[in-house]
């Protein structure tokens, strides 16, 4: 596997330019539009996004719905603060997650959620994460009445009333992200609405967004990160939408990253996809040949990220770094909350 060095995707960015909150309106997000073949690049609106997509594009959606996956407790019996971030459901009432101070919790203590729901942390997994198991068998009912939004880590804010709706696409419908596909944000019904009465066509996929696309890659030949697997599920409607678009040479436009992983994931001899599930730890980087997509929909990523290098060998890593640096002159906003891309 060739050396790719994690350094040639690092860009320095003024914290000024982080989007702690998202745009007052979704569509009113900014959008870089970017042509692999070459040219100037131009910058619009997101609102504006049909006038660079035609009729018989096929617009790839990941339909996760973000879990309010962080819960705060306290140790039975001491008081002790006791933190969760649960990642996924492992078995009936055990999911992994991540326990805080793990150190301080060991398996069998009990942590008390919302004054009377009870877990036990349990045994100690790969990755820093904990097995824990609760109660009750509706974990969902018991997230949506006390968990919290999983904002990233570098928006340092207790999440409030308008993430549970901000930080999750109009069109999400299945349970198991513990963070938002952020591409699809921009995105409003009316918005998809229009696009369609165009000729634009939509296909829906799922992929659960785990903690594994944004740890940070920290050895200095990137080759050598490997992904935390993440689930992902392409139904027969799904793939047969993508391969009638290959068919008659429509453009696949992924939104998001993630759309991309479980498209790529699912290729088979590059002309068609069938159906599928199961677990993805796909990691795109310099240089790939993409089988599936031909123009991508994605925020301002990290340095040094997953994703950054996924997009570099979408687009090129040298043209994506001069992209990104237009953006900071023009004062985008950068990572999850921030603006758009549109790469074609």
């Amino acid at each position: 596997m060739p050396q790719v060095t994690t350094g040639d995707f690092a860009y320095e960015l003024p914290p000024e330019l982080i989007a702690y909150r998202p745009s007052e309106r979704r569509e009113e997000a900014r959008l870089l539009v970017l042509d692999r073949a070459g040219g100037p690049l131009e910058h619009a609106r997101f609102k504006d996004i049909g006038q660079y997509l035609k009729a018989g594009d096929l617009l790839v959606l990941n339909e996760t719905r973000v879990i309010r996956a962080r819960l705060e407790g306290e140790k039975k019996g001491t008081g002790g603060k006791a933190d969760l971030l649960l990642l996924r459901e492992a078995g009936p009432r055990t999911w992994e997650a991540l326990v805080s101070p793990s150190r301080r919790l060991h398996d069998g203590t009990e942590i008390l959620l919302g004054g009377r729901h009870i877990c036990r942390v349990g045994e100690r997994l790969a990755g820093g994460k904990r097995a824990v198991e609760f109660e009750t068998d509706d974990v969902m009912g018991l997230l949506e009445e006390i968990g919290e939004v999983p904002l990233p880590p570098y928006i340092k804010r207790a999440p409030d009333e308008a993430d549970r709706e901000r930080y999750q696409t109009v069109y999400a419908a299945r349970n198991g992200s513990v963070a938002a596909p952020t591409a699809g944000l921009h995105f409003t019904r009316d918005l998809l609405d229009d696009l369609e009465r165009t000729g634009v066509e939509t296909a829906r996929l799922t992929l659960h967004v785990g903690l594994g696309s944004f740890r940070p890659v920290k050895e200095a030949d990137a080759s050598k990160h490997i992904l935390e697997p993440e689930y992902f599920e392409i139904d027969a409607a799904c793939a047969e939408r993508v391969n009638a678009g290959r068919a008659r040479g429509a453009r696949i436009v992924a939104v998001g990253t993630t759309s991309v992983r479980a498209l790529e994931t699912a290729a088979g001899g590059g002309t068609s996809i069938a159906p599928a599930s199961g677990w993805t730890a796909k990691f795109i980087y310099p240089p790939y040949r993409f089988k599936m997509v031909d123009a991508l929909i994605t925020n301002f990523h990290l340095p040094r990220s997953t994703l950054l290098m996924l997009v570099s060998a979408f687009a090129g890593r040298e043209r994506i770094l001069e992209a990104y640096g237009e953006a900071i002159e023009r004062k985008y906003r950068f990572y999850s909350y921030g603006d758009a891309m549109l790469i074609v």
